[in-house]
Formats: structure tokens, sequence, C-alpha cells
């Protein structure tokens, strides 16, 4: 018995898959961002829903109650669905987004690579952000982890040597390459002196680029590129209010700027702390009214 119900089984030519599994490593909630832009924007059929009762843990994912007036209005539960969709040159793709599952990996990640398999999918590529010392001032940089060094060459990714903790998307990217599907991850390198939870359109923006780049795809980009602009207004008038920030801030550019000149990777240790401003910036955040 699998861990999904068959919505839909349409006739798919070539498809990409893209993971978009919230729960790991999301800095500035990027991937989130080019998920919900790409619910928004492409006309998505839902193929495969997960039973998210065998595969989450509801105290550590727990549905949102929805309370009007004192009345309890029904609940939200999460969920885990594998979606097709058509982009703007008709190139056609599968989404999976929802949560990350917080058990039966092994059973989840064969299930994917099998229904990846049922669709021909030709490629694989997964999402996710993470905290670097980069400037809001300048455009987000892309990582990959990809299966080949082949692949990992052929675009014009960072590319980095570490051991770190892998999430789901990594496991389905290994076992896709091991059942003969190119995969790549594409990692966007967020501001580390943002708070956690703030969301930073730029980042989504430069994962859709690359989404674009890497499998030869015209996904949208909606509004990203507005409410890049303005997050970045917001950032910089915060900064402002402070001399010793914009000296910080303008270390980060300097060492940035001739980091990419030199094609290196920045490194934390080379960059000025963004303790003291990312203090600040939760606390002006805190005040401001949601969007």
């Amino acid at each position: 018995m699998t861990l999904y119900e068959l919505i839909e089984t349409p006739q798919l030519e070539d498809p990409v898959l893209v993971l978009a599994l919230e729960g790991w490593i999301d800095a500035g909630l990027a991937a989130a961002g080019v998920a919900r832009m790409l619910e928004e924007r492409l006309d998505a059929v839902t193929i495969a829903r997960f039973s998210t009762d065998e595969l989450l843990d509801y105290r550590a994912r727990r549905p949102i109650a929805h309370l009007v007036d004192g009345v309890l209005r029904g609940l939200t539960w999460p969920s885990i669905e594998l979606r097709a969709a058509v982009d703007d040159a008709g190139n056609e793709l599968l989404v999976l987004a929802g949560a990350e599952p917080d058990r039966l990996w092994h059973r989840f990640t064969d299930e994917v690579v099998g229904l990846a398999l049922d669709h021909g999918v030709r490629m694989c590529v997964g999402l996710g952000a993470y905290p670097y010392a980069a400037p809001h001032t300048r455009p987000p940089r892309v990582a990959c982890t990809a299966s080949t060094p082949r692949l990992a060459e052929g675009a014009t990714l960072l590319r980095g040597t570490l051991d770190f903790p892998g999430g789901i998307q990594a496991a389905i990217e290994q076992a896709c390459h091991d059942r003969g599907i190119p995969s790549i991850g594409l990692w966007a390198q967020i501001p580390h002196y943002l708070p956690a939870q703030m969301p930073f359109p730029a980042g989504s923006l430069a994962l859709v680029e690359a989404v674009n780049q890497v499998a030869e795809l015209s996904l949208p980009t909606g509004d990203l590129a507005a409410r890049a602009e303005a997050t970045r207004t917001r950032l910089d008038e915060l900064i402002a209010q402070n001399p010793e920030h914009v000296a910080m801030l303008r270390q980060l550019e300097a060492a940035w700027d001739q980091a990419v000149a030199d094609e290196r990777t920045v490194g934390l240790s080379d960059l000025p702390t963004g303790d003291e401003l990312a203090a600040e910036l939760e606390d002006f955040l805190r005040r401001q009214q949601p969007e």
C-alpha cells in the first residue's frame, strides 16, 4: 500500500521535478516564496496527495485553527502534494510541495522517485536557502548540490566542499540520481543578519532564475522583483538610522564585491558580525503592521 492517493494521471512530456518542501533550511523563506508564487501563477493539477497521518508528527507541525469572534471555524491541516503544471513556454513540470516528512523517509523517497519515473521526469531540482555573509544590497548568489561533477560545472553556480545535515530533498535528489534522473539542489545565499522568519523575495527571485537556467524552463517571476525592491528599501531605511550599521554594511559590500571579482567564496570569518544589526531589525519589524 502506498503513502499517497493518486488523484490525476495526466500524460506529461519530459517534465522537470521541482522540490519545495517546508521544514528544512530555508532562510528568508526563499524556497517557500517560490512555491507560493508558482501556486498562484500556474494552473496546477494535483497528481498525488500523501498521507500526512503517516508521515508527519502533528505535535511538531500542528494544524492551524481558525477562530472568528470566539467561534472555531475549522482547521487547516499540513499537506504534501505532487502537482503538475506548465510554464510560460509550455514546458511541463511537477512540483512537490508541502511539509517535510518527519518519518518514513526511505518509503517516501522511493515513492516520490517512482512517481517521477512513471511520469518521465527528465531532471530533479531541489530548492533551499541558507544564511550567509551576503549584503542585502547585492543580488543573492546561488550554490548547488549536484549529482554529478558535469552537472555542477555546467551551471554558473557556487560549488563548495563540506559535510552538512541533509534534508529529505537531498535524499530524493540522490535517489533520483541512482535511478538515472539527473538532479541538482539550488541554494540561495541570504543575508545572515536578517531575522529568521523575515521573507526575502530577492532570494526567491534568484532561485526562480537559477531553476530556469539549469532546467531550461520559463517559470514566471510574478511580483518578486517589486517585492524584493520594497524589502531592500525598508532595510536601507532602517540601516541608515545608525552610522555603525551603515559602516558594517559597507564593509560587507566591499568584501562581497572583492570576492565576486576574485571568483571565490566569501567566508563568515572575513566579514563583520550581524548580531547588532539583526537585533535592531527584529525590533523594527515587530513594530510594523503585517503586510
